[in-house]
């Protein structure tokens, strides 16, 4: 006779051990709420392994101002998470805040992204972007030499970077001090909900609690539609190629080119809708390259030590998705590709609304009845 397998009782339970699953879950720990993240583990499809590490506000929430306030907000957030996260686990993300840079090659460039930033400007009054140009632009980077064709940059004073492999590491190990119970290799099969409780079954046994939140990307749809959850996931790959160490000489990241604190410089991002195939490819590895010696000229010579690709996890208008299920309450789910930038957002005031058990007035805008389209009268 098959033994039973054990009934673990918790608050809240989180699937996907990602940046999104884990900032969420670390935030409700230190809500004092008993957790459990149930992850697949190394062999999970992260995006957080495949992220530029951007802390990013310039160009988010075209269309959807509430979405632009949101990503703000946790760029506010960012400088005490970033610290509070290494007090308690002492690893440190190498979280900076110097601003960023989206570089212009040429005036129908400049002009195009001047056209966008008034265009995001008029949707919300917190839109600090500006242009800055040419010679401006070498004073913000006095240790680079700018290829020719660079004529202005975009800078945001609200952007910045971090390593998003420690961030990783960092929220991981936070769950862990703070009483969470993170279960590697347990990944959820199937979910159900009965006298207003969730009971899920993983390879390692049954949890139960009494809100769920699902957060593992692209594997939470089946679970999603059984709970009568929303779950509109568009995949899209994104490659990356990395340097050798250089003399440290790029302050400022920018989208497309940053210097990570040991030296390497990251180039990318392509946007390739290819499903889940994570592979990379000459082709486009050689386009990124490209645009990126034309904005720095000395990259040339550089020794590339590795190339990665990733899929990203985005909605059908690239904007997050939060929303309660009504059919199963206390059943939540959380998309969106932003795991780095809203990390300290989610584990505040998403945390927060998840503990008190409503996403409220705020999160409104992002539900995913925005995707309805009206029928025909």
């Amino acid at each position: 006779m098959k033994a039973m397998l054990p009934m673990n009782h918790y608050d809240v339970i989180v699937v996907g051990g990602g940046m999104v699953g884990a900032s969420i879950a670390y935030g409700l720990s230190k809500l004092g709420r008993r957790v459990v993240v149930l992850d697949e583990g190394d062999g999970a499809m992260r995006a957080a392994r495949t992220n530029f590490g951007l802390v990013w506000v310039q160009s988010k929430g075209d269309g959807m101002p509430a979405y632009m306030r949101w990503t703000k907000r946790s760029a506010d957030q960012w400088p005490g998470f970033s610290e509070q996260l290494q007090d308690l686990t002492g690893v440190s993300t190498e979280y900076r805040k110097d601003g960023g840079l989206v570089y212009c090659l040429g005036d129908a460039e400049a002009e195009a992204q001047q056209k966008k930033i008034s265009s995001l400007r008029a949707q919300a009054d917190i839109f600090d972007t500006e242009m800055v140009d040419r010679a401006a632009l070498e004073r913000l980077l006095p240790g680079a030499r700018l290829g020719r064709e660079v004529s202005a940059a975009a800078y945001c004073p609200h952007d910045g970077h971090c390593n998003p492999l420690l961030l990783l590491r960092a929220l991981h190990k936070a769950l862990q001090l703070s009483g969470a119970d993170y279960r590697p290799d347990a990944p959820a099969k199937s979910v159900a909900y009965r006298g207003k409780r969730f009971i899920v079954e993983t390879p390692q046994g049954v949890v139960e609690a009494g809100k769920l939140v699902l957060a593992a990307g692209h594997g939470i749809v089946p679970l999603a539609k059984s709970l009568g959850l929303p779950a509109p996931i568009v995949a899209e790959r994104g490659q990356i190629l990395v340097t050798e160490r250089f003399r440290p000489f790029l302050r400022l990241p920018g989208s497309g080119i940053r210097q990570t604190a040991d030296g390497t410089i990251l180039m990318g991002t392509s946007k390739e809708n290819v499903g889940l195939d994570d592979r990379t490819s000459v082709a486009v590895g050689g386009r990124i390259a490209a645009r990126a010696i034309r904005i720095l000229p000395e990259l040339a010579s550089a020794r590339l030590n590795r190339t990665w690709g990733g899929i990203r996890v985005l909605t059908p208008d690239h904007h997050p998705v939060y929303a309660e299920s009504e059919e199963c309450p206390g059943a939540f789910v959380a998309i969106c590709h932003s795991g780095v930038t809203l990390a300290a957002a989610h584990a505040a005031d998403l945390a927060q609304a998840i503990s008190a058990g409503s996403l409220g007035d705020y999160f409104a805008p992002f539900h995913a009845r925005r995707f309805d389209v009206p029928k025909a009268a």
